[in-house]
């Protein structure tokens, strides 16, 4: 079937919306009529060649939609489903048997290789000319997209199907950062660097866990605000202190129990292992250029007990977590409705523009009707 769909073309270039052709889905594969999706961070580090998905491309991972057709194994959903689309797994290494999916042995060849890991296949083409397609498992900026049975999550039909889009990725990873790998004790101390989308989430996440001192570290003083109004209890622009480590330390009784690094700068991630308090555990989920590397004191590590962990997609299993957050968003507790502008399809390129300048925190492109 033809399409359109925001084509990357080159390095570095614009999302240029242009009509495709897409297959049918396969025998585990489901097809979405998108109706939004979420512009992350990843998608623009794909764009630049920092992450090796082939080009020319069809990205976009954080759609949400309406199932128009199944694939014949497929036995979770039906035609008419209102699902969120997350990201890919295989379902048989050692990790997705154990529960944690965001860190399977093949999450590279599923999300990132720009083809169907199980053939090398895409369904995207153009002209005859392969697309790199099943970006995540979607390739969601686009008026369809080829998903699998894994991560399609169904959801209920009382809550705007454009918002839930960023759950499959940014959402998640922040909250899930904080509820489901740190999992700090209420009246505990922690330190976010980073106050976009993901930096956000992480403390709405740290406010329902009950953390008494919530320290939200960027150099946006609009995003610092923000961060203030949604559970931040101190927040600190690096530009305006002496000390970002010290700084931190002052406001959390000598050491936070926890951090979150969201920025993907090597030295922000230093800086927020010095922050820590003796057994102090920080996570890692900012997505650096492969290869980026930090340094560490490492008797400053075993002597204060320190811990440094990566985390991928919030630990998250989405069949589970995304509509864990769906009704904490209906009870009022995580209103990540707030992060979100919202723009059309078309304006992909300004959506993308405004949220590396930082004007935006999180958008959210409408493509269909719901």
């Amino acid at each position: 079937m033809e399409i359109e769909a925001a084509v990357v073309n080159e390095e570095g270039g614009s999302f240029d919306i242009e009509t495709v052709d897409l297959e049918d889905p396969q025998g585990n594969e489901v097809l979405v009529r998108v109706v939004g999706v979420g512009v992350c961070h990843t998608d623009m580090i794909v764009r630049d060649q920092l992450y090796p998905t082939p080009l020319p491309a069809v990205l976009g991972h954080e759609g949400s939609g309406v199932v128009e057709s199944v694939g014949s194994n497929v036995t979770a959903v039906d035609p008419g489903d209102r699902v969120v689309l997350s990201f890919d797994y295989d379902e048989s290494c050692h990790s997705c048997r154990d529960g944690h999916p965001a860190y399977c042995e093949g999450f590279f060849e599923h999300n990132f290789s720009g083809q169907r890991p199980e053939d090398g296949t895409s369904p995207l083409s153009r002209d005859g000319e392969r697309l790199s397609g099943r970006f995540f498992g979607q390739s969601s900026f686009a008026t369809h997209a080829i998903a699998t049975e894994r991560n399609v999550v169904p959801v209920e039909d009382d809550v705007p199907l454009e918002l839930l889009g960023p759950l499959g990725c940014g959402i998640q990873t922040g909250a899930g950062a904080v509820i489901n790998s740190l999992d700090p004790q209420a009246g505990s101390s922690i330190a976010i660097f980073g106050a976009g989308s993901v930096g956000l989430s992480a403390i709405m996440a740290a406010d329902i866990k009950g953390c008494t001192e919530i320290v939200a570290v960027d150099m946006q003083e609009s995003r610092l605000e923000r961060a203030a109004d949604l559970g931040a209890t101190e927040t600190v622009d690096p530009d305006s202190v002496d000390d970002v480590i010290e700084t931190v330390r002052g406001l959390t009784d000598g050491g936070a129990d926890y951090a979150v690094e969201s920025t993907g700068v090597a030295d922000v991630a230093e800086q927020a292992v010095e922050t820590l308090t003796q057994r102090g555990t920080v996570g890692l989920v900012g997505a650096p250029p492969l290869g980026t590397e930090a340094s560490y004191d490492v008797n400053e590590l075993i002597l204060n007990g320190r811990s440094i962990t990566g985390i991928v997609e919030g630990d998250s299993d989405p069949q589970e977590f995304i509509p864990d957050l769906v009704d904490l968003y209906q009870q009022g507790k995580f209103p990540f409705d707030e992060l979100v502008t919202y723009y059309d399809f078309e304006e992909i390129d300004q959506a993308v523009e405004d949220s590396e300048t930082g004007e935006t925190i999180k958008p959210v492109l409408r493509v269909g009707e719901s």
